[in-house]
C-alpha cells in the first residue's frame, strides 16, 4: 500500500495526441507528441498492437506528467499515457467530454 501523501505526488493532466510516429528501434512502440497545456511532450507508448496512428491522433488522454524522463529503446519519454489492460486487450484512458488540454485529473 502507498500513502495518500505518496499518491498526491503524482500529477495527471489531460493531454491531446498531436502526432503518432513509429518507434525507430521497437516494433511494439509508438513515439507520441502530446500537448499537455504548458508544453508538448514526447511520450513513448506501448500501444501499437492495439491502436493505429489514426485512432490515437486527436484523442484526449490522461497523462502522468511528472514522471522522471527515461529513454525507452533509445528514445526519451517524458511522461506516461495511462491505459487499462485485461488479458490481451488494452484501452488508453480517455476523457469522455471535451475539456481543456492541461486540465488536472484528480
Amino acid at each position: 500500500m502507498i500513502s495518500y501523501e505518496d499518491f498526491s505526488k503524482l500529477e495527471f493532466k489531460v493531454g491531446k495526441v498531436l502526432e503518432v510516429e513509429e518507434h525507430p528501434n521497437a516494433d511494439k512502440l509508438y513515439v507520441l507528441k502530446v500537448d499537455i497545456g504548458t508544453e508538448v511532450v514526447q511520450i513513448v507508448a506501448g500501444v501499437k498492437k492495439h491502436y493505429s496512428p489514426d485512432e490515437l491522433k486527436g484523442k484526449q488522454v490522461v497523462v502522468l506528467v511528472n514522471l522522471e524522463p527515461k529513454p525507452l529503446r533509445g528514445v526519451e519519454s517524458k511522461g506516461m499515457v495511462l491505459a487499462a489492460q485485461a488479458e490481451d486487450k488494452l484501452a488508453v484512458v480517455t476523457i469522455d467530454r471535451e475539456i481543456a488540454v492541461g486540465g488536472i485529473v484528480k
